[in-house]
C-alpha cells in the first residue's frame, strides 16, 4: 500500500480536552494489586487497574458507545471523579459484552518488565484441540473453495485449545507472566463471568494489535495482518522478516486490512496518514504492521469517542474477512465453537472520549482449573492449509508459555 494522507479543515481544540490525570502509582504496584474480578489493562501508554462496580453499562443490542457515554455522564453527576468505562465486547454483534463504570480506578506508567511473576509449580495439563489440526486444515480448504468461487476475498478462521489443570489456575500469576514476557503488549484481564459458570471467569491476554486509541484530537490504529512464527535463531529471524515484507500474498492480505481501517477512520478525521507496512515482533511472532495516525475533524463529537471509533472499526478484516457479512457467515459455518470474546475488543474510554481499545487476540478464558486458548489465521488466495495450522500453533505459544504448557502434536 502506498503512503496515503489527506487534510480537511481543522477545528480549534480546547487545551482542556487534553488534560489528563497524572499517574500516582507504580506499574508494578498495580500488577501486584490485581485480583480476579478487577479490570487490568496496560500498554506502552500506561497501566490502569479498576475495582468495584459503580454502575453496569447496559446497551442490549443497541449502541454500546452511546450507553457508555450515558453511564459516564450519570457517574459524573453522581460525583465520581474522572469516571471511565472499562471492559470487553465480543466478536459478534449479538455476542457478549462486559462493560462497567468501576468504583475505583488507579493509574500508573507503562510496565517495564519488573512486575511480580507469581511463579508457581507447573500443573499437569490435559489439552484438547477444538478442532484438531487435521479438521482445521480441512476448514481452510473449504475457505479456499469459497475464495476461489468468488464468494470471499479473505476469511479469518480460529481454533481453540481446551486445557484442564489438576489445580485451579492462578490468574494474577498468569497475568504477571504475560506482562513480564512482553511489557510493550496490550495486556488485559477482564471479568467475563456468566450465569452458570462454576467459578469466576476471566478473559486474560497480551494483544499485539491496537484497534484504536484516542487522545484529544489524535487517533492511532495499528492493524496487523500477514504473520510468520519467530524462532530462536536470529539469522533465520532476519530471513523471515525480509520474506514477510516481500511476500505478495501477505502484502495483499495486509493491504485489505489497512485499507479497511483507513477507510473507516477517514469518515471521522480531517487528517490521516497511512504509511507503508513494516514488520514488528512479539516474543512468538512477526507481523506486518501499519501504524495509521489521524486527527479528528471534531473532537467534541460524542460519536467520535474511543469506543465509538472502535465499534465503527470492528470487526476489521484482520479478524473477520472481506466482505465482512459473508465472512462472518462463513466463520459461523466453519468454526465448531462460538468465539465469544475472542477477536472482539477490550479496553477503556473516559468522559472526554479518550481511551484505548485493542483486538482481543493472544488470549484465553480461565475458569477455575479450565482454560480455553484461542488463535486464528487469515485465509486468502494462495494460503496453504498446513502453514495456517502452523501459524495458529505459533500464536498459541504466548499463552502456553505463560501457563507452562506445550501444544499437543
Amino acid at each position: 500500500m502506498s503512503r496515503t494522507a489527506f487534510t480537511k479543515g481543522k477545528p480549534d481544540v480546547s487545551p482542556a480536552v487534553l488534560v489528563r490525570p497524572r499517574p500516582v502509582h507504580r506499574a508494578a504496584d498495580l500488577l501486584s494489586a490485581y485480583l480476579p474480578g478487577s479490570f487490568y489493562y496496560s500498554s506502552a501508554h500506561g497501566s490502569l487497574l479498576a475495582d468495584g462496580v459503580h454502575a453496569p453499562v447496559e446497551a442490549g443490542d443497541g449502541d454500546r458507545a452511546a450507553a457508555a457515554r450515558a453511564a459516564l455522564a450519570a457517574a459524573a453527576r453522581a460525583g465520581v471523579d474522572d469516571p471511565v468505562v472499562v471492559g470487553a465486547i465480543g466478536f459478534r454483534p449479538d455476542g457478549p459484552a462486559s462493560l462497567v463504570v468501576p468504583a475505583l480506578v488507579r493509574r500508573a506508567c507503562a510496565p517495564v518488565g519488573d512486575g511480580p511473576t507469581g511463579a508457581a509449580a507447573v500443573p499437569d495439563w490435559t489439552i484438547t484441540p477444538r478442532p484438531g489440526p487435521a479438521h482445521y486444515a480441512d476448514a481452510v480448504r473449504r475457505s479456499l473453495e469459497l475464495i476461489g468461487g468468488g464468494e470471499l476475498d479473505k476469511v479469518v478462521l480460529g481454533r481453540c485449545l481446551d486445557l484442564l489443570a489438576d489445580t485451579p489456575v492462578a490468574v494474577p500469576a498468569l497475568l504477571a507472566r504475560l506482562v513480564r514476557a512482553d511489557p510493550a503488549a496490550h495486556a488485559f484481564a477482564v471479568d467475563v463471568s456468566a450465569p452458570g459458570d462454576p467459578a469466576p471467569r476471566t478473559l486474560v491476554g497480551a494483544s499485539p494489535e491496537l484497534l484504536v486509541s484516542r487522545r484529544g484530537a489524535e487517533v492511532v490504529a495499528n492493524p496487523l495482518a500477514g504473520s510468520a512464527p519467530r524462532v530462536a535463531d536470529e539469522h533465520e529471524n532476519r530471513r523471515r522478516r525480509a520474506a514477510l515484507l516481500a511476500s505478495a500474498k501477505d502484502r495483499a492480505e495486509h493491504a485489505h486490512v489497512a485499507a479497511g481501517v483507513a477507510g473507516v477512520l477517514a469518515r471521522f478525521c480531517s487528517e490521516l496518514d497511512v504509511p507503508e507496512p513494516t514488520v514488528i515482533g512479539t516474543p512468538t511472532m512477526w507481523h506486518l504492521s501499519t501504524r495509521i495516525t489521524g486527527r479528528l475533524a471534531d473532537p467534541t463529537d460524542p460519536g467520535a469517542s474511543a469506543l465509538a471509533l472502535a465499534e465503527a472499526l470492528h470487526p476489521t478484516p484482520a479478524v473477520c474477512g472481506v466482505p465482512v457479512d459473508r465472512a462472518r457467515d462463513a466463520i459461523a459455518d466453519l468454526e465448531p465453537l462460538d468465539r465469544g470474546y475472542f477477536t472482539g475488543l477490550v479496553g477503556w474510554t473516559d468522559l472526554r472520549g479518550d481511551g484505548e481499545w485493542v483486538v482481543t487476540i493472544r488470549c484465553a478464558e480461565v475458569c477455575d482449573a479450565a482454560v480455553r486458548l484461542f488463535a486464528g489465521a487469515g485465509i486468502v488466495a494462495g494460503s496453504d492449509p498446513d502453514s495456517e495450522v502452523a501459524e495458529t500453533g505459533a500464536k498459541f505459544r504466548t499463552l502456553l508459555r505463560a501457563l507452562g504448557a506445550e501444544e499437543p502434536r
